[in-house]
């Protein structure tokens, strides 16, 4: 089975294109629901959070995510920090997910897949691509911020035209092309090469 990873900067719509990968029955980790899942479940990622950012990372057994959200995205080594804590309980666990897997390919949709140094674990990796201005608008209607606070979300990011040089297959959503012959197109490339594999 191939592991492909599926990545693109914030506001660039690869939930929206993990959806219609996973409509075609291919089997999707969503890394950023997931940890958020493993933060409010994992008693040994809590108690790292907590030792870390203080006990008001959490409120009613909840995990605070607008605490957290405020320490971080205004520090980066602070962000590094969470980041440095968290992915590695992710990472794992999308591993097991994936060696569970049947179908000929399955994806992790994930926003740092380079940023957390895990790009040599995938077969393959998608970018998903989007206009700068356009990743900003869709990004302060879904999380009802200001253009100054996704700007600095932005900046925790690796730069996109940096991050879309080292993927291996690009899908444009820039609300001018359609996304679903992208992704048929693309899923119809991997399944083939599956096939090929297995003649090798």
């Amino acid at each position: 089975m191939m592991k492909v990873g599926l990545t693109g900067g914030i506001g660039s719509g690869k939930s929206t294109v993990a959806k219609i990968f996973a409509a075609l029955g291919v089997p999707v980790y969503y890394a950023d629901k997931q940890a958020k899942h493993l933060m409010e479940t994992s008693a040994e990622l809590i108690q790292q959070i907590k030792d870390q950012f203080s006990e008001k990372a959490y409120e009613n057994g909840k995990l605070n995510t607008r605490f957290l959200a405020e320490v971080v995205f205004h520090d980066k080594e602070k962000m590094a920090s969470l980041n440095g804590i968290v992915h590695p309980h992710t990472i794992k666990d999308a591993n097991e997910w994936m060696q569970k897997q049947t179908h000929p390919y399955a994806i992790k949709e994930a926003a740092l897949i380079f940023e957390s140094g895990s790009q040599g674990e995938y077969d393959l990796i998608i970018g998903v691509q989007a206009p700068h201005p356009l990743r900003i608008l869709r990004t302060m209607k879904r999380d009802k911020i200001e253009r100054e606070k996704v700007l600095e979300r932005m900046d925790n990011q690796l730069d996109e035209r940096i991050k879309l040089r080292l993927c291996d297959l690009i899908i444009e959503n820039d609300e001018q092309r359609l996304l679903i012959p992208q992704v048929l197109a693309v899923h119809e490339k991997i399944m083939g090469m599956n096939i090929q594999s297995a003649n090798d």
